[in-house]
């Protein structure tokens, strides 16, 4: 079992009722923790359609999670 911070944004953050919250998962990769918060609050995102930061970097949804990991969701942003 890990425990991480996930914080969501824009759409994910409207679906979620939150910005932030701290969760226990058996996830061993960034998209299952995915997997497991859109389950949760119901996301209409598939995971191939949002981007992932662990620490304010960038990584691949199939990067290893770790206990302790301050995850964002980013879904698309249309700006203009």
């Amino acid at each position: 079992m890990k425990q991480v911070t996930v914080k969501h944004f824009a759409s994910l953050k409207e679906q979620a009722g939150c910005a932030e919250e701290t969760v226990q998962v058996e996830a061993d990769r960034i998209v299952d923790l995915y997997k497991f918060m859109a389950h949760k609050h119901q996301f209409s995102l598939a995971p191939s359609q949002v981007k992932a930061c662990v620490s304010g970097r960038f990584v691949a949804l199939e990067s290893p999670l770790e206990d302790g990991a301050e995850v964002a969701f980013i879904p698309p942003v249309a700006g203009g």
